[in-house]
């Protein structure tokens, strides 16, 4: 029976969710497995993987095989650094102890770089939610001015017009009563 290190599809459409198992090669992608080791969610950035390095690397050790996908996530997450460093101890080119301080220095080096994609990504995020408050705001002075122009125009206007029509009505009324009072004397 030859067995894989591989991933498991689960979650709706457009929003996968992988369990990492091992599985007997011949049983479907989906179907029954040996042993759950870990999952992985590629939906946040960067993607999280939870995986027992333990039993991942024993599984390894044991002769599993990963595929491709899964290479990838065991290289990420060191698990294949460790087999090799593990390697090495077997033929004595190195200590166990020399092994657990690399595969740490690795590790702390390997966190540092996460952590600040993470705080790059969230500079990212801030520095573009800075830029739409920008424009957000430059969009409403313009709007603001073009609404304070058009109602002091109208304010204009409206005095403009209030104006005009007293001054004909002043003209015209002493011009209708005169010819009334003549129709009247007559």
């Amino acid at each position: 029976m030859a067995v894989k290190l591989r991933l498991q599809r689960h979650g709706k459409k457009g929003k996968p969710f992988f369990h990492i198992v091992a599985a007997d090669g011949r049983s479907p992608r989906d179907g029954k497995y040996i042993e759950r080791i870990g999952s992985y969610n590629p939906n946040t950035n960067p993607a999280t993987i939870v995986i027992d390095n333990d039993k991942a690397l024993s599984w390894l050790q044991k002769g599993a095989q990963p595929s491709d996908t899964m290479r990838a996530i065991l290289s990420y997450k060191g698990v294949l650094y460790r087999l090799h460093l593990h390697k090495g101890v077997l033929k004595g080119a190195l200590t166990q102890e020399d092994a657990d301080k690399k595969f740490e220095a690795w590790v702390a080096e390997k966190e540092g770089k996460i952590q600040g994609k993470r705080d790059q990504l969230s500079k990212n995020k801030e520095e573009a939610k800075s830029k739409a408050l920008k424009a957000e705001r430059a969009v409403n002075e313009t709007r603001l001015k073009a609404l304070a122009s058009a109602a002091a125009e109208a304010a204009e206007s409206a005095a403009k017009s209030a104006e005009v029509p007293t001054d004909t009505q002043v003209e015209e009324a002493p011009a209708t009563e005169a010819p009334a009072a003549e129709s009247s004397e007559a």
